[in-house]
């Protein structure tokens, strides 16, 4: 797997996020969206890239979470665009499991 540049946030405890129920965090400004689907942990933009809505907000149902909008849909897993309106992908960041704590890795700014 190749590494990637950024910086690892500490944004919840395991505990905080179950299956099918998105979770809402901010770290340094962006909004973030954290998901649960069979105890593995991803995270995406939490703004729809159609109508400006949080994501978390929305409907999960195994990889796909729904705008609560105007039911578009993104993979979670990569941020695909997967039904319309929406027709620009969502930004990935990836996350992990560290002692308890979910991270998610952010670009370092510069």
């Amino acid at each position: 797997m190749e590494e990637q540049a950024g910086r690892w946030h500490v944004v919840l405890k395991e505990s905080e996020v179950s299956d099918d129920d998105p979770v809402s965090c901010r770290i340094d400004g962006v909004e973030i969206a954290i998901y649960r689907v069979e105890g593995e942990y991803f995270a995406t933009s939490n703004i729809c890239t159609h109508a400006q809505a949080l994501l978390s907000d929305g409907f999960l149902e195994g990889y796909l979470i729904e705008c609560p909008i105007h039911n578009a849909c993104f993979d979670i897993r990569t941020g695909k665009a997967m039904t319309s309106p929406a027709e620009i992908d969502l930004e990935t960041f990836p996350a992990r499991v560290n002692g308890g704590s979910i991270e998610v890795l952010l670009p370092i700014k510069s």
